[in-house]
């Protein structure tokens, strides 16, 4: 399941959800790293430049670590994404958000 993978918004979990929503206001996020500069070493995701991507953490319930689940958007401005993508295994897999 890479890139073009889809799941709805209404399918996500509630934390993803509620991550979602976060980028779109520009947070506060819960984890320093949220917002980072995604790299897409592992290519899943369409070709873009470095910084194109920025990956946000989705709470696990029960996990007092950050956890696999992710959401990795890519826009010029991180609050108007062109297109998020979903991740529950850190990366080896992505479902592209869609309303």
């Amino acid at each position: 399941m890479g890139g073009d993978s889809v799941v709805a918004w209404s399918q996500l979990p509630a934390e993803a959800r509620a991550t979602e929503r976060l980028i779109r206001v520009g947070g506060p996020f819960p984890y320093q790293k949220d917002g980072s500069v995604f790299g897409n070493r592992e290519r899943l995701l369409p070709r873009q430049s470095r910084g194109f991507y920025r990956e946000y953490t989705v709470k696990t319930p029960g996990v007092r670590h950050r956890g696999a689940r992710r959401i990795v958007c890519g826009g010029r401005q991180p609050t108007q994404p062109e297109a998020c993508y979903y991740t529950q295994d850190h990366y080896a897999s992505f479902s592209r958000i869609v309303q």
